[in-house]
């Protein structure tokens, strides 16, 4: 690992920021309908959930990334094998993020721009960045959390005061019953965004007061949970349900309806800039936890002389995991939440769990 150190502002920074992600701009949580919003608030508190699963394995070994510890708990070859698995994981969510950037942005603004261009100018930016090390990653999102909080309260202002607000859209409350809640809320919205922060697993070791962890981590999940939240029941406000359900990216629609004295309009760039600052944190730090997690694994000298190698893989997965964006999301909402994130996110996590509990038990009982 780079000896560096990480602020507790600068941690909850870039939690906050990738916590947002690509789920502020899509149709997060609509499988809910007009109780989309409780889906998302449910699927927080199943996020604080795993938080309780992750956290006290972490303060077990809190000198090492997650590639360290897993090895400690499984054993040497075991722990390894387990640790090459989640770096080709980490790999294939920051592929996956990277591929959500570039539909947007090709959707929205740059219609006639390839793909591939797209991808490969967004990655050499982050591996410019992640060359340079955690730090200036830290400092840069304490930079561009002002920048996305000043957006988001200039953006919802300027919705309200348009008169674009309709809260008739969201009656009747449980239209549809309990079951399309719980059924968003687990495992769809509990994993993505909620879970992933489990990628910080990576980081932690470089936090500079230890100490703090629980608050930041608690802090930056509840916080950006509840924007997240606003965001859709602003959406459906806006737009109404039917028209959330078609869009692909509803944030874009329910800004771009901003007319104010036909002087201020088309601010949909708003929300096509704070999606790409909130995709550049997601896939860097995706891109950092699978880079600590070679080195760690394979005994290398440092970070840097495998960025650019990860990289280009990570552009290639990009243009390969779909065919096209209808693709894509499918597969973000069927195969990944049920399969990969179920073994990834909690099943691997709760036997490690179990390991150290009942490590701990036999060695106090032992004392």
């Amino acid at each position: 690992m780079e000896k560096a150190k990480v602020s507790v502002i600068q941690l909850f920074s870039m939690m906050f920021i990738f916590e947002l992600g690509s789920a502020v701009v899509v149709s997060f949580g609509i499988g809910a309908r007009k109780d989309a919003w409780f889906a998302i608030l449910l699927g927080l508190c199943g996020g604080v959930a795993l938080f309780f699963i992750y956290y006290p394995v972490f303060r077990q070994y809190p000198d090492l990334p997650f590639t360290g510890y897993v090895r400690k708990i499984f054993g040497k070859y075991f722990g390894w094998g387990i640790g090459v698995l989640y770096i080709v994981y980490l790999m294939y969510a920051a592929s996956r993020n990277l591929r959500d950037f570039g539909d947007i942005l090709l959707a929205s603004t740059m219609r006639k721009t390839p793909l591939l261009a797209v991808n490969i100018l967004m990655i050499l930016a982050i591996c410019y960045v992640l060359y340079l090390g955690i730090e200036v990653l830290g400092r840069t999102a304490e930079v561009f959390i002002v920048v996305i909080i000043f957006f988001g309260v200039t953006g919802s202002l300027l919705t309200w005061v348009s008169g674009n607000v309709h809260l008739p859209n969201l009656r009747p409350f449980l239209e549809n019953g309990w079951k399309p809640i719980l059924t968003t809320a687990f495992p769809i919205t509990t994993f993505f965004p909620f879970g992933e922060m489990f990628a910080f697993s990576m980081v932690f070791p470089y936090l500079n007061r230890p100490e703090s962890l629980k608050k930041v981590w608690l802090s930056a999940l509840i916080s950006s949970g509840l924007i997240l939240s606003y965001t859709t029941t602003l959406n459906i406000a806006v737009l109404g349900v039917e028209e959330v359900e078609r869009a692909t990216f509803p944030l874009l629609s329910t800004i771009g309806k901003i007319n104010l004295m036909e002087f201020l309009q088309r601010l949909d760039a708003i929300a096509v800039l704070t999606f790409l600052f909130t995709t550049f944190f997601k896939v860097s730090i995706y891109f950092y936890g699978a880079v600590i997690g070679m080195v760690d694994l394979f005994k290398l000298k440092n970070h840097q002389q495998i960025i650019l190698p990860a990289g280009i893989i990570i552009v290639f997965l990009s243009m390969s995991i779909a065919s096209n964006f209808a693709e894509h999301i499918d597969e973000g909402l069927i195969i990944a939440p049920y399969y990969l994130h179920t073994i990834f996110l909690l099943i691997i996590p709760l036997l490690m769990l179990s390991i150290v509990i009942i490590r701990n038990h036999v060695k106090n009982k032992a004392n």
